[in-house]
């Protein structure tokens, strides 16, 4: 298991949907009453029954939008807000490919309930951009071919900038555990290895926006 992945111990499908009552009563629930007032400047979604008010950001920019209790994040941001960057593969919490940072930290977006994502700070692949500048470490990628088809990219980009958010200068083995988590079915693990080496010498120390 990846420090930098917040996994949990049992990552099936039957389990995540049987603790799904437990991961809401855990989140920032607003009763449609509620949520109906929103405020002057910008009025709440309309609620419909069974869906709650999440209120987050995603890439700089302030998101309220109505979920149902059982939505993941990696739904919201591909399906409601196009954030197609962030990919599915295995919707189990195992391989990776969904990676976005939480607050700074790599999560699983396929194994986050939304509305536990309720007041934080999400950052997809496209968030790291500056406009149709790339960021460094998708520059570092780039340069050191760390990848192949491309599909599981978006996930090691974004498990790099959590990696480095922990350990700004990391050692070989730091690179190693810290990317673990997340799968390459081409086997590019070497040139990933240097794209992190890489990626971290370009960023100096800086870290990653959260």
């Amino acid at each position: 298991m990846c420090d930098d992945h917040k996994k949990p111990q049992d990552p099936s499908r039957r389990t995540f949907i049987r603790n799904v009552g437990a991961g809401v009563i855990g989140s920032t629930l607003v009763p449609d009453a509620v949520a109906a007032t929103g405020d002057a400047e910008e009025p709440a979604p309309t609620a419909h029954q069974g869906e709650y008010l999440l209120d987050f950001t995603v890439n700089g920019t302030r998101q309220r939008l109505m979920v149902a209790a059982e939505t993941t994040l990696v739904q919201v941001l591909r399906d409601t807000l196009g954030l197609i960057g962030t990919k599915i593969a295995c919707n189990r919490g195992q391989c990776g490919s969904c990676t976005v940072l939480m607050n700074g930290n790599a999560v699983y977006s396929c194994h986050v309930l939304a509305l536990d994502a309720m007041g934080t700070e999400i950052t997809t692949v496209e968030g790291l951009m500056n406009g149709e500048n790339l960021h460094p470490i998708q520059e570092a990628f780039v340069e050191e071919d760390g990848l192949q088809c491309g599909f599981c990219t978006p996930g090691q980009v974004m498990t790099a900038a959590g990696l480095l958010n922990r350990h700004p200068h990391p050692t070989t083995e730091q690179i190693e555990t810290g990317m673990s988590g997340t799968l390459c079915r081409c086997a590019a693990y070497p040139n990933i290895r240097r794209s992190v080496e890489t990626a971290a010498k370009k960023l100096n120390g800086k870290g990653v926006p959260s």
